[in-house]
């Protein structure tokens, strides 16, 4: 059956920023194998479309406003395991696509690329391709290599989870706010806030906070 018979791919677009999903909107509409079968500001009501809408592919965002995309892949990923995910994120690849991919991710694309790239990502991927930008695979084969080296990035020193924690901070939750949007306990978080300290080399409270809100803004 070729494409012109065919049912269009139905998309369920999930990021907190209205104009976002309009842009993301516009931009699978000029496909014509593909359609927009809802939005989702949050992660609550992406998991409901997720189940209600029969979506073949989802395009998710990794910073939502009441919890992180990474969670949501993987909560994704057990509800509707045939689900196909696509992240796009204004975060830098080189420190989250791996991440995204173990999740459950099946590609990544970051939002300056999306007005050249998104259709095609979409397509790679629902035709049971991973997808990731050309820099990207490279840096992944030179990691898997024999003489790879460990990332200079001081973040990739952090667990996904504690990475979770390290942007809720720079977002201006506070511990118990954090302990809340995770689901697990204060005692938890303050463990988490205590091991990136050490690993990003921050003296205090005060420097963690400092430094994760500013990586926050230029992201």
């Amino acid at each position: 059956m070729g494409p012109a018979s065919s049912a269009p791919a139905r998309i369920l677009v999930v990021d907190d920023h209205p104009v976002v999903r309009l842009g993301i909107r516009q931009m699978v509409s000029t496909d014509p194998g593909l359609s927009v079968c809802g939005e989702a500001e949050s992660a609550a009501k992406a998991l409901q479309l997720a189940t209600a809408s029969n979506a073949d592919l989802a395009i998710v965002d990794l910073s939502l406003e009441d919890g992180t995309g990474l969670g949501l892949i993987r909560s994704l990923r057990e509800t509707v395991p045939d689900l196909k995910v696509l992240v796009l994120s204004m975060h830098d690849e080189a420190l989250f696509a791996e991440r995204a991919l173990r999740a459950g991710a099946h590609g990544y694309i970051m939002k300056q690329e999306a007005i050249d790239g998104l259709v095609h990502a979409i397509h790679e991927i629902l035709a049971g391709r991973r997808f990731v930008s050309a820099r990207m695979s490279q840096l992944i084969l030179a990691r898997l290599g024999p003489n790879a080296l460990p990332s200079g990035d001081r973040l990739a020193r952090l667990t996904d989870r504690e990475l979770e924690v390290f942007e809720l901070i720079g977002r201006g939750l506070n511990t118990a706010a954090i302990a809340d949007r995770l689901g697990v306990s204060i005692k938890t978080i303050e463990t988490y806030r205590s091991n990136i300290r050490t690993k990003l080399d921050l003296k205090d409270a005060t420097e963690l906070i400092r430094y994760a809100t500013t990586w926050i803004e230029q992201a």
